[in-house]
């Protein structure tokens, strides 16, 4: 019993029925024991925050409150009665949304369409547009999101469609809310927005159950949090009872002493990729920056502000308008991915399910899909013997932990896709390496991996770009700053002589600090 906090599933006081209440909660999948006897149980108007590392059992568990799974065993009550629900509908229909870590939109359907899915209000045979329109304005106004409820989702970023989603769930006006990995693509402000939001509902009655690697973010909301660990139970405390430092011990079975680590001491080089003017109309204008060999550089800004259209121009994913590129001084004309990968650019999308992995197959083909010609026979077959030995080298480098090389990569955690991805890109030799929210949706274990991946690339003499909308990350990182406003950079601060007060001040377009 760690530091004498009770390691029971929580009491709700007496008098005061819980909302929803988990007994022995078990799954099984074929081969795998995803949860193991879990108890649980949530309050109306309180925040319950789930922690735990990626396969904990944290989105089983909320897949069986919200209907996607059957338990394999166990109890749930919800209001007092026990349910079992069917479907998403069901759980739906008595009153449980959900907000999804992997986002559930139609990409061709209208933002407003999207919000009121499946629930479009009518007048008689036909969808009343303009109730439609009006419903969803009324959703993105309550998050103080500025998106057009007429827009296609296929052309919102990754965060504008992380409020979609949230607005969505908020539409459902429902009684337990699960938000999972709610704020994993939004900035600092948008967050903030969001938490209002929360404290709204819990002023309301309603239950929220909230799962978020942001661990220093729940103080600003959760008033329980419940830690699983390998499918199992571990703790429950009142947020105000436990430290953060007790919750990552818990999550990772041991003492995490640092969320960064120390960084390679190597001087950056000579200028590696070098960008002068890049404008896309609409989305960036006149932006020049130069990255170095072996440097971090961070690319700061809030949502809109153009980072990840600039990097994907770079990558050639997106055309550019005017402006040069230029590679170990040698300029450079990427008309598609292709020429960039030629280039030995790389690019990381912050969406790495659809854009960066191929997910139903295997571990072993992604790791070798940037460069099938290394795996090759003469003949043009791929040598399976050299094929196994590259995928494996990389599975060794990068610490991917997966039962086999076969293992379709759909299956795996977060933090190991992530590596995967950045497997590829070195099996393929870049120099240049794009990072866009790279750690978004893993824990902070699998987090100080892929920092640490990061720092062994620049040591290596490899330029790294890294996106990122949380700012110790960026102040933890990098070694300079490039901050956005509105799709110009607007100043490149150096990231010893910084701090989060300054990059906002340039974010938000109001200049540096006086004095």
């Amino acid at each position: 019993m760690p530091n004498g906090h009770a390691i029971d599933a929580g009491r709700t006081p007496a008098g005061a029925a819980p909302l929803l209440a988990l007994s022995g909660i078990a799954k099984e999948f074929p081969g795998v024991r995803a949860l193991a006897g879990v108890d649980f149980n949530l309050r109306r108007g309180e925040v319950h925050a789930v922690c735990g590392e990626n396969g904990a059992g944290k989105s089983t568990l909320m897949k069986i409150i919200g209907g996607v799974h059957a338990p394999s065993a166990g109890r749930l009550l919800y209001k007092g009665v026990e349910r079992r629900f069917a479907s998403p509908l069901e759980a739906e229909a008595a009153g449980i949304a959900m907000i999804h870590q992997e986002l559930n939109l139609v990409a061709h359907l209208s933002v407003a369409e999207n919000i009121f899915l499946g629930r479009e209000p009518r007048r008689g045979f036909l969808v009343d547009r303009h109730a439609l329109r009006a419903g969803a304005q009324a959703c993105l106004d309550r998050l103080g999101a500025a998106i057009d409820p007429d827009a296609p989702v296929r052309g919102l970023s990754m965060a504008q469609r992380q409020l979609v989603e949230i607005a969505k769930a908020l539409s459902l006006e429902a009684e337990l809310l699960i938000m999972d990995e709610p704020t994993s693509s939004l900035t600092e402000q948008e967050a903030q927005s969001l938490f209002r939001v929360i404290r709204d509902l819990k002023a309301a009655g309603v239950g929220i159950v909230y799962i978020s690697h942001r661990l220093d973010e729940m103080r600003e909301i959760v008033d329980r949090v419940t830690v699983l660990r390998d499918g199992r139970h571990v703790a429950t405390d009142a947020l105000a009872a436990t430290t953060i430092d007790q919750i990552v011990a818990r999550m990772v079975g041991r003492a995490l002493d640092e969320k960064f680590p120390e960084r390679t001491s190597v001087p950056t080089g000579d200028v590696i990729l070098e960008a002068a003017g890049l404008t896309r109309a609409g989305a960036f204008r006149d932006v020049s920056f130069a990255l170095r060999r072996g440097e971090i550089l961070g690319f700061a800004g809030l949502m809109g502000a153009g980072r990840t259209e600039v990097a994907r121009a770079v990558f050639g994913a997106d055309p550019l308008e005017s402006g040069t590129l230029a590679i170990e001084g040698r300029r450079l004309s990427i008309r598609d991915p292709r020429d960039a990968i030629a280039a030995g650019i790389a690019y990381l999308s912050e969406d790495r399910k659809a854009q960066g992995l191929a997910v139903t197959m295997p571990v072993d083909a992604n790791l070798t899909l940037a460069n099938l010609g290394a795996v090759a026979s003469r003949l043009g077959l791929i040598d399976a013997a050299r094929h196994a030995a590259a995928a494996q080298d990389y599975v060794d480098r990068l610490g991917i932990r997966t039962p086999s090389l076969r293992q379709p990569v759909r299956l795996l955690s977060g933090g190991n896709q992530q590596k995967i991805i950045i497997g590829k890109w070195l099996f393929r030799d870049a120099k240049v390496m794009l990072f866009d929210k790279p750690t978004r949706g893993i824990d902070v274990g699998a987090k100080l991996a892929i920092y640490t991946i990061m720092d062994r690339l620049a040591a290596r003499g490899i330029g790294v770009v890294l996106i990122s909308s949380e700012l110790p990350e960026i102040l933890g990182m990098t070694d300079r700053v490039a901050v956005f406003h509105r799709g110009r950079l607007v100043r490149i601060l150096d990231t010893a002589r910084t701090d989060q007060e300054e990059i906002m001040h340039y974010a938000s377009g109001f200049g540096g600090r006086e004095g």
